[in-house]
C-alpha cells in the first residue's frame, strides 16, 4: 500500500511538471488567440506529437460542448477525432448514421466500457446507467415491467397530479401574490425527486414543500453529480485518481457525498423491507427478484433518481425558459389547453401534440444528456470512412446534433415547434417525429430510454398545470442568454430565477 501511494505520488508530481512546462512552453509561443471558436477556414485543432491537441483542449475547457459543436458543425463529414494528452483518443460524431451504426447496427462492439464505468463507479456504482452485458440485460428486463400503460396512468393520474395540485400549485400561488422570486430550476427538481420516489420507490421524501427544506440528500446529490461528471474531460485522469487515492480536495468532497447519498438510499430501502405493500414499483421488483443484496438495490436506486430528478427538471427548465421568449408557442400551447377538459385524463396529456413538438424543439437545443459515448471493442470503420481502433472513445453529440444545418435546415437556430407538426384536412396538428438517430436525446437501439413516455407525460402534465394558471417570467435580461452546463445531466448555471404571475387572460 506504502509503494503504492508513493508511485501514485510521484507520477503526480511528474504529470504536474509536465503540464507546467507545457503550458509555459505555450504561453511563450502563442497570445491566446485559440480560445476563440475556430473559424470555419481552420476548424480542426491543431495536433503536436505526444500531447496531442492538448492545448486546444485546455483552451476550451470551459466551453467544451460549444467547442466541439463549432467543429462539427464546420466539417462536412461532422466528425473528427481528436488526440488528448498521453495517446488518448476520442472520436466526435453529429452523423446520424454513425449514431444508428454504434448504438443499433453495431451495438454490442461499443458498450460502455471500463473505463466509464471506473469514472462512476464511486457514484453508480453496477446500477444499469453504469454497466454492460449480461447484468444490464437483466436490471433493463426487471424495470422495463415498470413502464407499461397501467404504471404510466398511475404516474400521471396520481402522483403527478398530487404533486402538481398539493404542492406545486400552491407554492406559485404564494409566490405571485408575494411578488417572490424563485428558483425554478430547484422547484422543478424538487418536484421530479418527489415524483420518481413516489412511483419507483413508494416512498415520497415531501422536497417540495413551502419552507424549501435543505435535504442533506440532495446537495450530496449534486455533489456527487458535478465532481463525478469533471472526472471525465480531465487531461490527465491520474491527478484526480491519486486525489481520490489520497483522499484530499474535490475527491473527499466526493467521499463524503456519496457516503450521504448510499445512507439515504439504503434508508428507502430499509424502510421499503420494513413496511412492504401490495404495489409492485420498480424497488420491490428488484429485491423480490433475489438476485441481489442490499448493496446492489442501492446501486439500482441512485442511478433510477439520476435519471427520474434530473433529466426531466432540465428539460423543463430549458423550455419554460425558452417559452417565455415565444409568446406565439405559448399562445399555441394555450389553445391546445383550452380544447382539453379540466380532468388531468390520460389519454388528454398524451394527445397534446402542440406541447409535445415545443418539448422535443426545446430539448433540440438543450438536451438533458447533451454527449454520450461508447468504447469500441474491436477495429471498426464508421458509416461516414472514419477509422476506429480498438479501445477509442466515440462520443455522439445530441447537443451538437440540434444544432446542424444539414439536419435542420437554414432555420435550425429558431425556436419553431411547427418543425414538428403538420396540418390536417380539419385543421388540428399531428406530430411528426425524427428518427431516433437524428435525435438520439433519448438513445436509441438496444438502450434507448426506457422512461420516455412517462417522462413526456410528467412534463405535459407540468406544463398544462402551470401555465393555464400562471405566466412564468425569467428575472433576467431577454438579450442574456444562460448558461448551459453539461454535468452527467444539463443544468441552467446558478438556476433559473423568475417571477410567477396569475393568467387573467386564460378561460376554460
Amino acid at each position: 500500500m506504502a509503494l503504492n501511494l508513493l508511485t501514485s505520488v510521484l507520477l503526480l508530481i511528474i504529470t504536474s511538471l509536465v503540464f507546467l512546462l507545457i503550458t509555459s512552453q505555450r504561453s511563450s509561443k502563442t497570445k491566446g488567440s485559440s480560445s476563440s471558436y475556430p473559424s470555419s477556414n481552420a476548424v480542426l485543432p491543431k495536433c503536436y506529437p505526444i500531447v496531442g491537441s492538448f492545448f486546444s483542449f485546455q483552451a476550451n475547457k470551459n466551453q467544451l460542448l460549444q467547442w466541439v459543436t463549432k467543429i462539427l458543425q464546420n466539417i462536412p463529414s461532422a466528425t473528427f477525432t481528436l488526440h488528448r494528452l498521453g495517446g488518448q483518443v476520442s472520436i466526435f460524431t453529429a452523423n446520424p448514421a454513425n449514431v444508428q451504426h454504434i448504438l443499433k447496427t453495431n451495438f454490442n462492439n461499443y458498450p460502455k466500457g471500463a473505463g466509464f464505468g471506473t469514472t462512476l463507479s464511486d457514484f453508480l456504482g453496477h446500477g444499469i446507467f453504469n454497466i454492460d452485458g449480461e447484468q444490464w440485460k437483466f436490471q433493463r428486463q426487471i424495470s422495463s415491467h415498470e413502464f407499461n400503460t397501467k404504471t404510466l396512468r398511475k404516474f400521471v393520474e396520481t402522483v403527478v397530479e398530487t404533486e402538481l395540485s398539493d404542492r406545486l400549485i400552491p407554492i406559485l400561488e404564494k409566490a405571485a401574490a408575494d411578488k417572490q422570486v424563485l428558483d425554478f430550476q430547484d422547484v422543478l427538481q424538487r418536484f421530479a425527486f418527489d415524483n420518481i420516489c413516489r412511483i419507483a420507490f413508494g416512498y415520497d421524501p415531501e422536497y417540495l414543500f413551502p419552507s424549501f427544506p435543505k435535504a442533506k440528500f440532495a446537495q450530496a446529490f449534486d455533489e456527487c453529480v458535478k465532481i463525478s461528471s469533471e472526472r471525465f474531460p480531465s487531461p490527465l485522469p491520474i491527478i484526480w485518481k491519486a486525489k481520490r487515492l489520497l483522499n484530499i480536495g474535490s475527491e473527499r468532497r466526493l467521499k463524503l457525498a456519496i457516503s450521504e447519498v448510499k445512507e439515504f438510499s439504503k434508508n428507502i430501502i430499509k424502510e421499503k423491507k420494513q413496511n412492504p405493500d401490495e404495489s409492485m414499483d420498480l424497488l420491490t421488483r428488484f429485491l423480490s427478484s433475489g438476485k441481489y443484496d442490499d448493496d446492489f438495490v442501492t446501486d439500482i436506486v441512485i442511478s433510477f433518481t439520476l435519471a427520474g430528478r434530473d433529466t426531466t427538471s432540465a428539460a423543463l427548465t430549458w423550455f419554460f425558459m425558452l417559452i417565455s421568449k415565444h409568446p406565439e408557442a405559448e399562445k399555441e400551447i394555450l389553445n391546445e389547453i383550452k380544447e382539453k377538459s379540466d380532468t388531468p385524463v390520460y389519454e388528454d396529456i398524451k394527445d397534446m401534440v402542440y406541447t409535445h413538438a415545443s418539448l422535443c424543439e426545446s430539448m433540440r437545443f438543450y438536451p438533458p444528456v447533451p454527449v454520450d459515448s461508447k468504447v469500441a471493442e474491436n477495429d471498426d470503420v464508421l458509416p461516414d470512412g472514419t477509422i476506429v481502433k480498438k479501445g477509442m472513445r466515440v462520443a455522439y453529440h445530441p447537443y451538437a446534433m440540434g444544432r446542424m444545418e444539414k439536419l435542420w435546415g437554414k432555420d435550425w437556430s429558431e425556436f419553431k415547434p411547427e418543425r414538428w407538426l403538420k396540418r390536417e384536412e380539419d385543421g388540428s396538428w399531428s406530430f411528426v417525429g425524427r428518427d431516433s438517430y437524428t435525435y438520439p436525446v433519448f438513445q436509441a437501439g438496444p438502450r434507448i430510454c426506457l422512461g420516455k413516455e412517462m417522462a413526456f407525460l410528467q412534463m405535459k402534465r407540468v406544463v398544462s398545470g402551470v401555465l393555464k394558471r400562471f405566466k412564468v417570467v425569467p428575472v433576467i435580461q431577454e438579450t442574456v442568454e444562460p448558461e448551459f452546463v453539461a454535468h452527467l445531466t444539463a443544468k441552467m448555471k446558478g438556476g433559473f430565477p423568475v417571477r410567477i404571475e396569475e393568467r387573467n387572460d386564460f378561460k376554460l
